[in-house]
């Protein structure tokens, strides 16, 4: 097996439901967001279109960005199908049932997942193909391609099913643990051989496509502390993969890179993150708890930067853009930061609501999704 096909990967503490140890209460002067002060922008940011496809709710909603396309979800069953140049409905479908996750796409196929279990998947024209069942509440978005969608629910699970016909191919079960975060804890498709995907209890592992079965399974840290509070571990967001190389984040743990193809640590470093990580062939980037931003060499794990300036206000997961880092935190704005020091670039508002998914690009338009439920296009240049 090779997993040696580069993929492009794209919440915050108030998406998770124990983060009793990470987000203490608003009394807690350690926890005042860090204000934010003026620079001089050297990047050149506008805003092209807005649109909008619902409000979140109590769950994180992550656009998907397939060629010019953007396809997105809400809480109340809308998915549209955005074109990323003009902000433009291509077309828009209401499913029938509340929705905990989406969306997942391969620019043919688009699925989302339902409050309790259900997998609606729409077809080219944002028609209903076909829904199933999965075994259990899916709060992370579904993969779609290889004939596949795969989904997981907030135990863990990971089910695939035969994108034309719905059929459930296979079923993979992660060993169960006391307490885990309820976060967004996305899966990678690693070229046509696996699904990467990280657990509670901070396991991390490929999955063949095919069958199921594990191809490697490997800790990317293990549970510390007296307390099942403290010992609290979970792979955080997606994980990446560039190149042979793919990486994941636990809370209160560690942030560590890994051969794909054996799930051999190649490096690690101490970390705790309830969102998630960028990567690519040059840096890793990732938020901490207290939404301090990191950078670390790609291929050694060597720290090359840090931003406290963003301190406490509860950033989403990174986009590595070019020369720069977008980040969008609780207020709304997006942070854009230098990706070779840290420093601010640029900086944009959208409304005053959170933004913890991961932004993406479509062509030369970067996307993001509020809470609120709004998407916003922007070209930087």
């Amino acid at each position: 097996m090779t997993l040696l096909k580069r993929i492009a990967v794209p919440v915050a503490c108030a998406m998770a439901m124990l983060m009793m140890a990470a987000c203490s209460s608003s009394k807690d002067a350690r926890r005042v967001p860090t204000p934010l002060t003026e620079f001089k922008s050297v990047l050149d940011v506008q805003q092209a279109w807005k649109a909008s496809v619902g409000k979140g709710g109590r769950y994180l909603f992550s656009p998907v960005a397939v060629g010019d396309s953007i396809y997105a979800a809400a809480a109340n069953g809308s998915v549209v199908k955005i074109d990323a140049q003009t902000g433009k409905d291509v077309w828009r479908t209401q499913v029938d049932s509340k929705l905990s996750a989406g969306v997942g796409s391969d620019g043919t196929l688009t699925a989302v997942g339902a409050l309790k279990g259900g997998v609606y998947v729409l077809g080219p024209d944002g028609k209903l193909l076909w829904k199933a069942t999965a075994p259990g509440e899916i709060i992370s978005p579904p993969l779609v391609g290889n004939g596949l969608v795969v989904v997981r629910t907030v135990d863990g699970q990971i089910s695939a099913f035969n994108a034309d016909t719905g059929e459930l191919r296979w079923v993979y079960r992660n060993r169960a643990v006391p307490l885990n975060l309820r976060v967004s804890s996305g899966m990678t498709f690693a070229a046509d051989a696996a699904v990467l995907a990280g657990f509670p209890g901070g396991t991390f592992a490929a999955i063949n496509l095919q069958t199921g079965d594990v191809y490697w399974q490997t800790p990317v840290s293990y549970p510390k502390g007296v307390t099942e509070v403290e010992r609290i571990n979970d792979v955080t967001g997606p994980p990446t993969l560039v190149g042979s190389q793919t990486c994941a984040v636990t809370f209160q743990g560690q942030l560590g890179c890994f051969d794909a193809n054996s799930g051999r640590a190649v490096w690690e470093q101490p970390f705790s993150s309830t969102s998630g990580l960028a990567q690519d062939d040059r840096v890793v980037v990732a938020a901490d708890d207290w939404a301090i931003v990191s950078a670390f060499d790609s291929q050694t794990g060597k720290p090359l930067w840090r931003n406290e300036k963003l301190k406490s206000r509860d950033l989403g997961i990174p986009l590595l853009l070019g020369p720069a880092i977008a980040v969008g935190d609780y207020q709304g704005y997006v942070h854009f930061l230098s990706r070779d020091d840290g420093a601010f670039v640029a900086r944009v508002k959208t409304d005053d609501s959170p933004i913890t998914a991961a932004p993406v690009m479509a062509g030369e338009t970067l996307v993001v999704q509020t809470h609120d439920g709004d998407l916003y296009g922007f070209r930087p240049r």
